[in-house]
């Protein structure tokens, strides 16, 4: 909104036209979010704790997490309240990719907070059901790939990191392909965030990838320059992951250890479904499986756990996901933590090598 306002001052005063520039408008997004973070982020705990809003705590978990018992949850509602307007304030509004990103937030966002609300204020321990939860996230993919699908000027390829000229047009089988991708991404950060701080920090380092990931493929020269699918308009989204990476850094000031507020699942899935339609829109689809690997892993260690229990009866990790796994080891929680990050770090620089090696 401010962009559109203040870029037609371009013609009173020349300075104006700074905001012409993808990478200013960026930088503004990311401390507009941080800011809106740290002045409604205690606000927030005070009002969440009032409410009684609490995190319940799994009495078959680790036994220091019952120390946790009373934080108070539902506290992605910051992240998404922060994202949402330093995206609106600053991006250029007319743009269809960015109208799909904040479209699957929004809508992933409300999915989450009704699971919350029925866990959390309704006492209901199942929460939203399965079913409707990912009927719900499928049916909000499905109409954003078949938008996709249908502009003429998006590609239904999908092309293989490390190799320039590995291509496969899936056609038709773009749509469910893409809508798998974006459920996919939203449920793996929704297993992920089950420790302080561990969620957020892959998050805005995945945030930070696919914002060079967008800027580079919106941009014809640079994507020319390294052999990468130009998609017009697609250098918008790296406003929006300006100011997911701004939200997540003055959300970790109150969810790092030991936390004040968790994310609960109004926060996880939103960032994990906004992550996903990045990926789908800047046609590096199959890079997020490397970009993400933290959350593939963790979802993976869910799916074995559950699968080796119902065929062999017996258990693989002492705990699933994976990170309880190793605080049941003995690893501490702020150990773990800062070792994911590390690993996410690693892989994104991995990932964003593929720019060059091709």
């Amino acid at each position: 909104m401010l962009y559109h306002f203040l870029y037609k001052l371009t013609e009173v005063w020349f300075g104006f036209n700074v905001f012409r520039y993808i990478t200013f408008r960026t930088a503004i997004a990311t401390l507009t979010a941080l800011i809106l973070s740290f002045v409604l982020g205690p606000w927030l705990i005070r009002r969440l704790t009032q409410n009684q809003i609490e995190q319940s705590i799994r009495t078959d978990g680790p036994k220091s997490h019952q120390v946790k018992k009373g934080t108070p949850t539902m506290g992605g509602t910051l992240v998404l309240c922060s994202i949402v307007t330093a995206t609106l304030l600053w991006a250029d509004l007319k743009s269809l990719y960015l109208g799909l990103v904040l479209l699957v937030t929004v809508a992933f966002g409300m999915i989450g907070f009704i699971d919350d609300y029925l866990k959390v204020i309704k006492k209901n321990s199942r929460g939203l059901p399965g079913r409707y939860k990912l009927g719900g996230q499928f049916l909000i993919a499905l109409a954003v790939a078949i938008i996709l699908y249908g502009y003429s000027d998006f590609p239904t390829t999908l092309d293989f990191p490390f190799f320039k000229k590995l291509q496969l047009d899936l056609g038709l089988f773009y749509i469910p392909f893409a809508a798998l991708v974006i459920v996919g991404a939203s449920n793996a950060v929704n297993l992920t965030d089950g420790l302080d701080g561990l969620a957020m920090g892959p998050i805005m380092i995945a945030g930070g990838t696919y914002l060079i990931f967008s800027y580079v493929a919106g941009h014809t020269q640079f994507a020319d320059y390294l052999q990468i699918r130009h998609v017009g308009g697609a250098g918008e989204l790296a406003v929006f992951c300006g100011a997911l990476i701004g939200a997540g850094l003055g959300f970790l000031w109150f969810n790092a250890y030991p936390a004040q507020m968790f994310m609960g699942d109004v926060g996880s899935l939103p960032l994990g479904g906004a992550l996903g339609t990045i990926a789908v829109v800047t046609k590096q689809e199959l890079l997020l499986v490397l970009v993400g690997g933290v959350f593939v892993v963790e979802a993976l260690s869910v799916i074995v756990q559950v699968v080796s229990y119902q065929w062999r009866g017996k258990r693989v990790f002492q705990m699933a996901p994976i990170h309880h796994h190793f605080e049941l080891k003995g690893w501490a929680e702020p150990k773990i933590v800062v070792r994911v990050w590390i690993v996410s770090i690693i892989l994104s620089l991995l990932a964003l090598s593929a720019l060059k090696l091709r």
